[in-house]
């Protein structure tokens, strides 16, 4: 009964992630009828401007919602088990502050410093990769030495005060031209990447995605602790390595692209596990890849319905349901 349930459910996110996908093709401040859309992606009867409109605009924007989701949502749910706490979530914990850092250096302290960059992709990309991997680095030490979860809960917040106060103060030094474009950074934005960054985006997604699944056993014996998971024959070092490298790639990689996004990654691992009513990560890693992206790329149609910030969509939903589960959970163990 409950694999058919996950069956039924399976389908019907992945019908919903394709129809909400082909929404956000034809919704835009030029509507187009689904019908066009079809035909603009397999080659059918439609206007010329119809297919350059959702080939070259809108088609770029769709995919980066829907890799943006998916990782977000995914990295949320590896922090979330790691540390045994439901309010952990890459921007909560501070490794998308740390990517922030890292973009704010590449942005803001290169011109200080009289450099540039002949990549500004790859130094982007880079430098956020390496920031929140600094985060996740001490959290982890943090984690190893304080056992109690609210006290890492408040480290990650006070890693970001401190990382915001370095960012102020690059702002402050930094040059206007740098800073306007690293203040456009900060306000999040799905729109901005090129063809060319997309394939590097992708790449880095998809291998911190096939990461998370290869992570998926190791998560389910990490749920029951890590001194019962030894027992269990689980090489706990390797395992949190390797979750650290698969979340670096996730939060790091959309941070550096999109700006910072909050409220996926700590909302959707638990509208997941609600759904599924299933704490097998096995199921959980595909169910969150699927309610990851179909909440992103929604939160693109109605940003583009009433002309708002991602940001402001994805908060709107999400502190509802952090609200939901501070009031459900009695704990703070996952």
């Amino acid at each position: 009964m409950n694999r058919n349930y996950n069956y039924i459910l399976f389908t019907c996110l992945i019908f919903l992630t394709l129809l909400l996908f082909m929404i956000d093709l034809a919704v835009g401040s030029v509507e187009i009828p689904l019908s066009d859309v079809w035909n603009s992606l397999f080659g059918g009867e439609c206007p010329e401007v119809t297919r350059q409109i959702v080939t070259t605009i809108r088609l770029n924007k769709a995919i980066v919602a829907i890799l943006a989701g998916s990782a977000l949502s995914v990295s949320g749910l590896q922090m979330q088990t790691l540390f045994r706490n439901p309010l952990a979530g890459p921007y909560v914990l501070g490794i998308s502050s740390g990517a922030g850092l890292g973009v704010a250096f590449f942005i803001l302290g290169m011109p200080l410093l009289g450099l540039s960059s002949v990549s500004v992709s790859i130094g982007i990309i880079g430098s956020a990769w390496i920031g929140s991997m600094l985060v996740l680095f001490l959290i982890g030490i943090a984690a190893r030495r304080v056992k109690d979860i609210m006290v890492i809960l408040i480290l990650g917040m006070m890693f970001s005060s401190g990382i915001s106060a370095i960012v102020q103060i690059l702002q402050y030094m930094s040059h206007q031209d740098a800073l306007k474009s690293f203040v456009i950074w900060t306000m999040g934005s799905l729109g901005e990447v090129t063809r060319p960054q997309l394939i590097i985006m992708t790449i880095a997604v998809v291998a911190g995605l096939i990461l998370a699944v290869f992570t998926a056993k190791p998560l389910n014996q990490l749920l029951l602790g890590e001194e019962y998971a030894i027992t269990m024959g689980l090489n706990v070092k390797n395992s949190r390595s390797l979750l650290f490298i698969s979340t670096t790639l996730l939060a790091g990689t959309v941070t550096a692209f999109c700006g910072p996004i909050g409220f996926i990654g700590l909302a959707m691992p638990h509208v997941t596990r609600l759904l599924f009513k299933n704490s097998d990560h096995r199921i959980l890693v595909p169910a969150n890849i699927l309610t990851g992206t179909s909440v992103l790329v929604f939160c693109d149609i109605v940003s583009k319905m009433f002309v708002l910030p991602i940001n402001a969509i994805t908060a709107l939903l999400g502190i509802p349901v952090i609200i939901f589960i501070v009031l459900r959970v009695r704990s703070f163990a996952v």
